[in-house]
């Protein structure tokens, strides 16, 4: 049988390995680790060997083929000495297949790693096949090369799946249920699509050149048979669900999430991140619930992201104000203000393109809360963000504004009633003057100014007056005049009223909008 030979490299491997074929131009020949007291790999073993070793091999057995050069004959050959009877399937303990190379189809369906699984730097030139493999320790697929491959998995592992710095060169569907999943610095050279259980998903430093969607799957993996999948028993009693814990140095223009838990997600360090694409049930993470024990505060509830976790918990100047906040962990860059905001400015373009109003309206107020406290902004306007969410949240809380239209109104109310309404309404009077040279009569009709009230203030307080006091201030607020006689305090308070309250009601409104708008 022919082996393929990885691509020659100019420094030796860190295992004894077989060195067959040195050449001039490779004088390390193969790659591949001595098997057993051999000077060859197993790919490179006289038959007579290759045969005795695999003889000697039994279910559960750990397996060390680093380096070593397979094709689909030999690669059956060796899962077929693994074989275990009991259960039908390939049984390995440990295996080692760091800078391994596989010709043709890899299929490792079905097979059991009971030990630590390493693929460092393997490469697959076909398809490699893992449906219906389970691993209880690590799974190390990174730096493995997937040139052909169209499928990975269905994989069940008890603890990681490691593909950090593996390339997938054509589109691929992998299919993962893992305690934790890495894909740090992978390459996606073509479209690709992950449906991950139970699985806790880094991404830092990936690169996306095709569309490739992140999906999690509630529901078990299909099983076309009784023994082409292995139960998740080592998952049993977790949450099904995915969480991305990371997008630190990605370009987020190809890659779309779909039901996917962002409340731990670091977004920071991440470009594009208006063209991500959020759809299904992603959720993010919340500002903390219920009152303040030392302060008589409660955060109002809105979606958040970790970075404001971790900057309110970083800047805090008492414990209590960072009571419910997430602490950030220690690899976690201390960012300003103005970074975080554009991580919110950037998210809610991308909430917004998928019509997601109401998310994004609290990426709105995360946005502005933190420009509110960017120090390097000119004072004024943060003095304007600042009265912006007094009076209203930023646009975002009806029920802030109404409670500020409703003081507007009562104050109004009450500085007409004792002040603004005059004691009583002035009459209008006739002068006039004959001319008896031209028999001409002139008329003039005068209204004397509005009298304010005198008297005890309690005398003030009667029906009638407190139904004209509701009549103007129920008309200011639409901006109409009453028309009502006023003193001078009465009708620049009308003037105030009729700028200030309209304005409130109109918060109000735009706030109930932004939740309910499609």
């Amino acid at each position: 049988m022919t082996h393929p030979s990885p691509a020659p490299s100019p420094s030796p491997p860190a295992w004894p390995h077989c060195g067959h074929g040195a050449t001039g131009a490779d004088p390390i020949g193969c790659r591949g680790v001595h098997v057993g007291e051999h000077p060859a790999c197993l790919a490179h073993l006289d038959e007579a060997d290759r045969v005795a070793h695999l003889a000697a091999l039994a279910p559960g057995a750990d397996i060390d083929h680093r380096g070593t050069s397979f094709t689909p004959e030999l690669l059956d050959r060796l899962l077929a000495a693994l074989h275990d009877s009991t259960t039908g399937r390939p049984r390995i303990g440990a295996a080692r297949f760091g800078g391994a190379s596989f010709s043709g189809d890899a299929r490792f369906g079905g097979a059991s790693f009971s030990g630590g699984t390493r693929f460092g730097g393997a490469s697959f030139s076909g398809d490699a096949w893992f449906g219906g493999a389970s691993f209880s320790g690590d799974a190390w697929f990174d730096g493995a090369r997937f040139d052909v491959a169209s499928g990975l998995g269905p994989l069940v592992c008890g603890d990681r799946v490691v593909l950090d710095g593996a390339v997938f060169q054509q589109p691929m569907v992998a299919e993962i249920a893992a305690r934790r999943v890495s894909c740090a610095r992978t390459r996606w050279a073509s479209t690709a699509t992950l449906h991950l259980r139970h699985a806790e998903l880094d991404l830092r430093d990936a690169v996306f050149e095709y569309p490739v969607l992140v999906a999690a799957r509630l529901t078990p993996f299909p099983r076309s048979g009784p023994d082409d999948l292995p139960p998740e028993t080592e998952l049993s009693g977790q949450d099904p669900g995915v969480r991305l814990t990371s997008l630190g140095g990605v370009d987020a223009a190809h890659l779309a999430l779909h039901d996917i838990d962002l409340s731990g997600c670091r977004f920071a360090g991440a470009v594009h991140l208006d063209q991500l694409k959020v759809d299904g049930w992603c959720t993010f993470a919340t500002t903390p619930t219920g009152w303040g024990r030392r302060f008589p505060w409660r955060w109002s509830r809105r979606n958040t992201l970790t970075e404001e976790h971790h900057w309110r918990t970083r800047t805090a100047r008492h414990p209590a104000r960072a009571r419910g906040w997430a602490g950030p962990p220690q690899d976690a860059p201390a960012l300003r203000p103005a970074a975080v905001a554009a991580l919110y400015r950037q998210l809610r373009k991308s909430l917004e393109d998928g019509k997601n109003e109401p998310d994004a309206a609290d990426f709105y107020y995360g946005e502005c809360e933190m420009r509110r406290h960017d120090a390097t902004r000119p004072r004024a306007e943060r003095a304007l963000l600042t009265a912006y969410w007094a009076v209203s949240g930023y646009g975002l809380r009806a029920s802030r504004a109404l409670v500020w239209l409703g003081a507007a109104m009562a104050v109004t109310f009450t500085v007409l009633l004792l002040w603004g309404l005059p004691a009583d309404d002035p009459e209008p009077t006739i002068t006039g003057r004959q001319v008896t040279a031209g028999k001409n009569i002139t008329l003039t009709a005068d209204t004397p100014d509005p009298r304010p009230p005198d008297g005890p203030l309690g005398e003030r307080v009667t029906a009638e007056r407190i139904d004209k006091a509701l009549r103007v201030v129920v008309t200011s607020v639409v901006f109409r005049s009453s028309g009502q006689n006023l003193t001078p305090v009465g009708t620049y308070t009308e003037m105030a009223s009729r700028l200030a309250e309209p304005v409130l009601l109109g918060l109000a409104v735009l706030a109930v909008r932004s939740r309910v708008k499609r």
